[in-house]
């Protein structure tokens, strides 16, 4: 089966910073991957390398097979969904606005584009009342709710979301969470989510890569991953969550 992204002795530098040090790893269609790391890891660089928010300077990053280097940037990025850290919503735009940039852009008629905005709410459960709405009115958690919705407005089949959960409290993180994994799921998309969080790559992946110095350190399942991990660092990410794991065990 053709990979959804491949990446290829992939290295990308910041003058003398290495970001993304020769790696390489492919993502099937339909597979949800988090990549874990520490600030500074790279973990938010391979992601940039996907859409070309950033380019590779050696190694190949392909897209449903074609080179991402052969594909103008915006044309790439908008048949990819991308939910960014912090939102970045347009702040004088309304929440029906914020959603029908890309396909606004792309020349759908106005028609579609109202049909698409309302079936996006409801897709990520917010009323249609909060479509003439500008972000500073909404929570938190809505917001990044009409990221995911705007993510998702052209019906791309490629979602990447960087650190979409961690400004949210815990109750609207895990809400959001859950609901992201179900559209993944209902869409049939291939997704990546960038994030620090163990405990949230173990529950919501089906595979989880973990990135230190630009290297990919570990590569595997959830369920492979609690059961132990050679390298030291990756085993102390995964003793929290298995420690939480256990006293919740004990308490029931």
């Amino acid at each position: 089966m053709l990979a959804a992204i491949a990446f290829d002795a992939v290295t990308k530098r910041f003058g003398p910073t290495t970001a993304v040090d020769a790696v390489s790893f492919d993502i099937p269609a339909g597979q949800f991957v988090a990549l874990v790391g520490a600030s500074g890891s790279g973990k938010t660089t391979l992601l940039k390398l996907v859409n070309r928010l950033a380019d590779a300077d050696a190694g190949t990053v392909r897209v449903d097979g074609q080179d991402v280097q052969g594909v103008a940037a915006s044309d790439l990025r908008r048949g990819i969904g991308y939910v960014f850290q912090g939102i970045g919503l347009f702040p004088h735009w309304t929440v029906a606005a914020n959603i029908a940039a890309v396909p606004r852009l792309l020349g759908w008629s106005n028609a579609d584009i109202a049909d698409r905005v309302s079936e996006l709410l409801t897709m990520v459960d917010l009323g249609p009342g909060l479509a003439d709405r500008l972000p500073a009115a909404l929570s938190g958690g809505q917001r990044q709710r009409v990221g995911v919705a705007r993510a998702l407005a052209a019906r791309p089949k490629i979602v990447l979301m960087d650190e979409p959960f961690g400004a949210l409290d815990p109750l609207t993180r895990d809400a959001l969470a859950t609901r992201t994994r179900a559209l993944h799921d209902d869409l049939g998309l291939t997704s990546v989510i960038v994030t620090h969080d163990m405990q949230e790559a173990l529950l919501l992946a089906d595979r989880v890569v973990v990135v230190r110095a630009g290297r990919i350190v570990a590569d595997a399942t959830p369920v492979e991953l609690m059961r132990g991990h050679a390298d030291a660092g990756v085993a102390a990410m995964i003793a929290a969550p298995r420690r939480q794991a256990e006293r919740l065990a004990a308490m029931g």
